[in-house]
């Protein structure tokens, strides 16, 4: 190869580099999709709409929520997972994605510390433990007692298996040594209306889902698995006050790219999402579901996701929980 050749082809070589990474810094120059692997009007397709309408003026572009749910998230994530990382396909993602399905599938059609980047957390929202009003134990002392003098003759409803609200009470009978049996639901809807009805006596109940009947009292709330007592519901003790300590049990999001996005277009996008926190539509939202909002590096939300893994990996292996 001549000198000019040689000359040519670097030239060519350098300039193909400075493409993405201009393409990169003008970002975004088109609509952005943002998947949530749930069906439209839930909780999580509320939170992304609204971040993502706080998120589009600041980044001047439309962002299109694409609802794309079924096998436990894993469609969702695995289209995002599998998409050209150009910044202009991101995702919802929760403790299904990052923490819970790997365990919980024998296979996945993607490994969610290596397929995504990891853009930033949204927030999260603490579990509760609930019964009927009319469950003999009045306080979470005597739940405890009741449940240990009756092994298997008290059932617990969750909006479905696999889902934080029964795995937070696989945890909690995991540290107890309590049994109390699964009744699964298809979503909290049915799950919260059978414990208001006395049909189950009690469940883990997220604050974006049972606020309102847990400050209507047609629940009684026994105890929060948070690391503090909520601003919402201060009367009611963690879990830790009440003598099971290591029982934080939360659900939490954050947003999602494909691996390999170029760098400036995580920070652009996590720039704007810590941003829109600070939107007083966002923080009304984040009010109305009890959300506590998550402002961080995209670095901070990996390590949170996969700290969380490591922490239910055994609970879920320890109780035999399988979705396939």
């Amino acid at each position: 190869m001549d000198r000019r050749t040689l000359l040519t082809a670097l030239a060519a070589s350098a300039a193909a580099g400075v493409a993405p990474l201009v393409r990169a810094q003008n970002y975004p120059e088109q609509l952005i999709k943002w998947v949530v692997p749930y069906p439209a009007g839930g909780g999580t397709d509320v939170i992304a709409r609204t971040l993502a309408e706080a998120m589009r003026q600041a980044l001047g572009q439309q962002i299109v929520i694409d609802n794309r749910p079924g096998a436990s998230t894993n469609i969702g994530a695995d289209l995002v997972a599998k998409s050209k990382p150009d910044g202009y396909t991101i995702m919802s993602a929760d403790n299904a994605v990052l923490a819970f399905n790997e365990y919980l599938f024998s296979k996945l059609p993607f490994n969610p510390e290596k397929d995504f980047s990891y853009i930033g957390a949204i927030g999260k929202f603490p579990l509760a433990l609930v019964v009927h009003p009319d469950f003999p134990a009045k306080d979470f002392k005597a739940f405890l007692a009741y449940v240990k003098a009756n092994p298997g003759k008290v059932n617990y409803a969750s909006p479905g298996n696999g889902s934080p609200h029964h795995l937070a009470m696989e945890m909690f009978k995991n540290r107890t040594g309590t049994f109390i049996t699964h009744i699964p639901y298809r979503g909290a809807a049915p799950a919260m209306a059978d414990v208001m009805g006395g049909q189950v006596p009690c469940m883990f109940l997220d604050l974006a889902s049972g606020l309102s009947i847990m400050q209507g009292q047609k629940v009684r709330v026994l105890a929060i698995g948070s690391g503090a007592r909520s601003k919402l519901l201060p009367d009611v003790p963690t879990l830790a006050e009440v003598g099971v300590p290591n029982t934080e049990v939360f659900a939490f999001q954050g947003v999602l790219g494909p691996a390999g996005l170029p760098a400036p277009v995580v920070s652009r996008l996590n720039t704007e999402l810590n941003k829109a926190f600070s939107v007083p539509a966002v923080q009304k939202r984040f009010g109305d579901f009890g959300m506590e909002a998550m402002p961080g590096t995209p670095q901070q939300f990996a390590a949170l996701s996969r700290a969380e893994s490591r922490r239910w990996g055994p609970i879920i292996k320890s109780a035999g929980i399988k979705l396939d």
